[in-house]
C-alpha cells in the first residue's frame, strides 16, 4: 500500500502563487513516477504535471506550462507543485498521484496507482 498526503492549497488571487507538497508513505519502490492532475467543477479529471522519479524528467499540460513547476525531495518522498501567475480557470481539487510502472502515457489517469484526498485551490478574479 501506498499513501499520499497533500497539502498546501487555498484561495488565492489570481496572478498569485500556491506550493503543493504530497509525500509519499508505505511500501518501497524504486521506479516510479508522480504526477498531479486537477479536477474542477463539472469538469473530468485532467493531467496538470509529472515528474520521474529517478531521472528527474518533468511533463507538463499545454494550459500550465510556463506557470507551473513540478519538483521532488527525494530524501522526503515528496513532490511539489509550484503554481505562479495563476488564473480564474485553475480552480480545482488538486490530487497527487503514483504511477508504479512507468509507461509512455504519463498524462492518462488510468495509469497511476494510488491518489492522494485531494487538495482545493481556489483563484479568485
Amino acid at each position: 500500500q501506498v499513501q499520499l498526503v497533500e497539502s498546501g492549497g487555498g484561495l488565492v488571487q489570481a496572478g498569485g502563487s500556491l506550493r503543493l507538497s504530497c509525500t509519499a508513505a508505505g511500501r518501497t519502490f524504486t521506479r516510479f513516477r508522480m504526477g498531479w492532475f486537477r479536477q474542477g467543477p463539472g469538469k473530468e479529471r485532467e493531467f496538470v504535471a509529472a515528474i520521474s522519479w529517478t531521472s528527474g524528467a518533468t511533463y507538463y499540460a499545454d494550459s500550465v506550462k510556463g506557470r507551473f513547476t513540478i519538483s521532488r525531495d527525494n530524501a522526503k518522498n515528496t513532490v511539489y507543485l509550484q503554481m505562479d501567475s495563476l488564473k480564474p480557470e485553475d480552480t480545482a481539487v488538486y490530487y497527487c498521484a503514483v504511477d508504479l510502472d512507468p509507461g509512455p502515457n504519463y498524462s492518462s489517469r488510468w495509469q497511476y496507482d494510488y491518489w492522494g484526498q485531494g487538495t482545493q485551490v481556489t483563484v479568485s478574479s
